[in-house]
């Protein structure tokens, strides 16, 4: 890790406040609708970041990284490592500005999101799932120049999402608790900033696949943890082997806790919202409603996140037509 990394400080609400200003051009401020479940189960409002202009979050904190850099960066470009919505929200940012960008592209991203990425005129290196794990550790990769904005331990990243947290107080401010998926962490740390910030009274819990949970087991712990058994599932945009040590510090004053669901019960979700709410999510966007319907966060009004709904449409028929049977 390089020796000038920025040390973990909290983000002040006054930069959630700079960042909404700075990326409201670029990003959509989302709605919040209650999906309409019927007596016996809790109440739930969809927070729909499916609906950005890259069908994901992570727009928002691109958009800020991008817009915060200095001229001689702007020259140089940026790159990002992604399994593609941090690509995505890289490159649109960064097509929006002028500014070249190269994304380091995990190999076994869905098709269409890889072409999205190329698409926003990106430059793509596919590698390996293990070489990108490794290449975000380090924060470098053979051959390529440039601003390196990482996909989640970065603060201005983070305080782009942490806009986020803003919208949903506005829109939901009798909520008990708010629901994020969880891969890196930065969309949780982002939202839990501006929600502990303005309302520290309201739970913040990320969700996780059963198939990639470390930081329920970080909780349990009271450290990071790695979680070995990881397997590749359809939940593409979650999950991981390990919780990094610099989020973890980030995540733990914030988070109140992770909440693991099945790959049954995120397919389901996904069902659940396409024949409810007509929404397209992607399984990572599933996992804060499958994780509410647990009833593990309460009964509500509860905040769940759809992160995003970059998923292949012939695999989203797929999911839905197994979660049927």
């Amino acid at each position: 890790m390089p020796a000038t990394l920025e040390a973990v400080r909290p983000i002040a609400l006054s930069e959630i406040e700079a960042a909404r200003e700075r990326i409201s051009t670029t990003c959509v401020r989302t709605p919040l609708v209650r999906l309409e479940l019927g007596a016996g189960f809790p109440d739930i409002r969809l927070k729909l970041e499916n609906l950005q202009p890259i069908n994901a979050y992570k727009l928002r904190g691109a958009a800020n990284a991008v817009a915060m850099l200095s001229n001689d960066e702007r020259q140089l470009g940026v790159w990002t490592i992604s399994a593609g919505n941090a690509g995505q929200g890289v490159a649109y940012a960064a097509r929006q500005a002028g500014v070249p960008c190269t994304v380091v592209a995990i190999e076994t991203a869905p098709a269409s999101k890889l072409e999205r990425m190329r698409a926003l005129g990106a430059r793509l290196v596919t590698v390996p799932y293990e070489v990108a794990w490794k290449a975000l550790d380090e924060r470098a990769y053979p051959g390529v120049q440039g601003t390196f904005i990482h996909p989640f331990d970065d603060h201005n990243f983070i305080a782009g999402h942490a806009t986020m947290g803003l919208e949903i107080l506005e829109d939901a401010p009798d909520a008990v608790a708010v629901i994020g998926g969880v891969g890196g962490g930065g969309l949780i740390t982002g939202v839990g900033s501006a929600v502990k910030a303005l309302a520290p009274d309201i739970k913040v819990w990320t969700a996780e696949p059963e198939t990639a949970a470390p930081a329920a087991r970080s909780f349990a712990a009271g450290s990071p943890q790695p979680f070995p058994e990881w397997e590749a599932s359809f939940v593409d945009g979650a999950g991981g082997q390990s919780v990094f040590p610099r989020m973890w510090e980030r995540m733990r004053p914030l988070v109140d806790g992770s909440i693991v669901v099945t790959l049954d019960e995120t397919r389901r979700a996904m069902r659940l919202m396409a024949e409810k709410a007509r929404v397209i999510s992607e399984g990572a966007g599933a996992l804060p409603l499958a994780a509410a319907l647990t009833g593990k966060a309460g009964q509500g009004p509860i905040v769940a996140i759809v992160s995003g709904g970059n998923v292949d449409l012939a695999t989203f028929c797929e999911i839905l037509q197994a979660s049927a049977s």
